[in-house]
């Protein structure tokens, strides 16, 4: 026989909640975890090229999946948000990067060229050529340029935030930058990033 909620003590009444919520709240929760949107948050502290795809290719993508995408650009990576985008690279201390020729027959692009850093630093334009050699390698490749994937990111609704401190710092105004970005401190994104499924420093 069935007690009615009336009929119950404290003890049992406690139990038969428990009882209740074990049968049935997980799969409430698994509910909810279903139709909740993931977040991700990308913290991009760097300006230089190479470092300028990893932030916009991560954000676009998830946002492709129907994820909630946030970029907090601060420091060097707040060069990533200027209306004109004139990030080079450095071959020099940065021993993980090959130089591959983006042309060529396939022998010749295949070939890690060994460039000590005697050469990298002392010929003048080195980061020109290499950045040069960097964009034509992603074109060949059918690799979208950063100002592309920006724009992509932008048309994808990814938010993008300014670091406020580090405009200051470093003497920046804010029509330096592209229309659309929100300008925040630390203070302002943790919070954001505290909540996301993802947070990611570049």
């Amino acid at each position: 026989m069935s007690m009615t909620a009336e009929s119950m003590n404290e003890a049992q009444m406690t139990e038969w909640l428990s009882k209740k919520l074990d049968e049935v709240l997980p799969a409430k929760l698994q509910e909810i975890d279903e139709a909740r949107t993931p977040a991700l948050s990308i913290i991009a502290t760097k300006g230089t090229l190479d470092w300028a795809y990893p932030p916009f290719i991560l954000a676009s993508t998830a946002s492709a999946l129907g994820w909630d995408s946030s970029i907090f650009f601060t420091f060097y990576g707040l060069l990533l948000l200027k209306k004109e985008i004139t990030s080079d690279v450095s071959p020099l201390g940065n021993p993980a990067m090959p130089m591959k020729m983006p042309f060529g027959p396939k022998w010749f692009q295949d070939y890690d060229w060994p460039m000590p850093n005697l050469l990298m630093a002392g010929v003048p334009g080195f980061e020109k050529v290499a950045t040069g050699l960097m964009k034509k390698t992603f074109k060949n490749k059918g690799v979208a340029s950063v100002d592309e994937l920006r724009e992509l990111c932008i048309e994808a609704e990814v938010t993008m935030y300014a670091c406020q401190m580090t405009v200051d710092v470093f003497g920046f105004s804010h029509d330096e930058f592209i229309d659309g970005i929100d300008y925040v401190g630390a203070a302002s994104f943790l919070p954001m990033a505290r909540e996301s499924d993802v947070c990611l420093f570049i």
